[in-house]
């Protein structure tokens, strides 16, 4: 990439004295070079100095069978700076039973670090909100 369309100081913003642009995103690559794009530096939990993506959790979220979609946020807290809290659409699957926050929050615990639990809480919604293309609109769960 080398800036943005027509708009020459966006990118001077974005760009060092070497010439690298830098968008915000957070990625990695693969063993055969592949480019993987898995979150905004801007949408980091800043947790006690330690860095939450929510992408992360909201996969590990995703992997619970009544869970069906969710989003994660921070919200501010006095001590930590910033909290996780997740919003979770509940799987209607048919006759199961629902799911709590404390069981959501468990079974988070057991797979995270301890500054990745869900310290700001569950919430429990009907749907995530998201753009045309797919990506949650954040700034509407603040």
């Amino acid at each position: 990439m080398l800036g943005y369309l027509d708009k020459p100081s966006s990118t001077a913003a974005m760009k060092d004295d070497d010439g690298w642009l830098y968008t915000g995103d957070i990625g990695y690559f693969d063993e055969n070079e592949y480019t993987y794009i898995v979150d905004r530096m801007k949408e980091l939990i800043k947790v006690s100095g330690l860095q939450v993506a929510p992408a992360e959790l909201e996969a590990l979220l995703l992997t619970h069978p009544k869970i069906k979609d969710s989003a994660v946020i921070g919200i501010p807290h006095k001590k930590k700076g910033e909290v996780p809290r997740a919003y979770v659409v509940v799987s209607n699957d048919g006759g199961e039973e629902d799911i709590t926050e404390d069981e959501i929050k468990a079974f988070v615990a057991t797979k995270s670090a301890p500054y990745k639990q869900l310290k700001g809480g569950v919430e429990f919604v009907k749907e995530i909100p998201k753009s045309a293309s797919g990506k949650i609109l954040r700034r509407l769960l603040r």
